[in-house]
């Protein structure tokens, strides 16, 4: 079964509103990596470059994982802490994943081909 990607981010008013998300959300972040089942990555993380975005990745093991998530009080307790920060704006994507390949050939070489033997 394919595994699933979560892409996003979520902007705050000022880096401030921004750090204190993090802050907020680091430990909601560390129950969901370890208490979800089928939870293999999950990071909301300040963005270097816009002073102001919280950038997330997340990576789930399968669709039924991920809408477990979404039905789970970690998820809950997420959206609430965020919402309550009052974000200025929003964008995400989920994305299934059909196919991976290491970025760097052994040894460290630059791929020229993305997906071999495919």
């Amino acid at each position: 079964m394919p595994q699933i990607i979560i892409h996003a981010w979520i902007e705050f008013a000022d880096e401030a509103t921004r750090d204190e998300a993090v802050r907020l959300t680091a430990p909601i972040q560390w129950q969901t990596r370890t208490e979800e089942p089928g939870c293999l990555e999950y990071c909301f993380a300040a963005d270097p470059c816009l002073p102001n975005r919280v950038s997330i990745h997340e990576l789930w093991e399968d669709h039924a994982s991920v809408t477990a998530h979404f039905v789970h009080p970690c998820y809950e307790q997420m959206r609430d802490t965020l919402v309550a920060l009052k974000p200025t704006a929003l964008w995400n994507r989920l994305y299934e994943v059909g196919r991976d390949s290491p970025v760097y050939l052994e040894g460290g070489g630059i791929r020229t081909v993305l997906f071999e033997g495919l």
